[in-house]
């Protein structure tokens, strides 16, 4: 097995103010709060959207590791739909002293490059903004943090910036090479 060169960028908001917003995207784009948790809708989004791009540190999940993520005071998943279809997804991970993660986001790849994307992570940033007014007992966010890697969509550092986040750590690491593993075993990806 080759190995492949893959390069993490940490990139972080200090305060509300630093959230530039995406122009809405034309169309019936509505962004929802997946208020249930659910393992098998927050697998269906991870496997869908991360498929092609090599996401693949969840998919050996049991359905209890995965309850287990969703129950954690505080963690939201808000789900974009075009036209009461599933387009994409963020989820917010609230951590110690008010910072909140993106540790995950993305769109199905169907429904990339049509402007959805910068709008959704746009609100999921500002939910993170906002966590604690919803979340009773949660710290008043302080900082929003996510990052992003080398493997990941062409266009993802470029939104990321364009949304106001400022780049605050690089790593550079060999991994060993692997295959896109599609949003189910054997599925082609695109």
């Amino acid at each position: 097995m080759s190995n492949a060169t893959v390069t993490t960028w940490s990139l972080e908001q200090t305060a509300p103010t630093d959230l530039l917003p995406a122009i809405a995207p034309d169309g019936d784009v509505r962004i929802v709060r997946s208020e249930v948790p659910s393992p098998e809708f927050s697998r269906f989004l991870y496997a869908s959207v991360g498929g092609d791009i090599r996401w693949t540190d969840r998919l050996g999940w049991t359905y209890e590791q995965w309850q287990q993520a969703l129950d954690k005071p505080g963690v939201e998943t808000w789900v974009a739909y075009d036209r009461g279809t599933p387009a994409g997804y963020v989820e917010l991970d609230p951590q110690d002293d008010g910072v909140v993660e993106i540790v995950y986001f993305g769109l199905i790849p169907a429904f990339r490059g049509r402007r959805i994307g910068g709008h959704l992570l746009s609100h999921g940033v500002a939910r993170a903004w906002d966590l604690a007014e919803r979340r009773p007992g949660l710290a008043e966010t302080k900082r929003v943090w996510l990052h992003t890697c080398s493997k990941d969509g062409e266009h993802a550092m470029d939104n990321y910036l364009r949304r106001g986040f400022k780049l605050f750590d690089t790593k550079v690491e060999e991994e060993p090479e692997e295959a896109a593993p599609g949003p189910w075993p054997g599925a082609r990806a695109v």
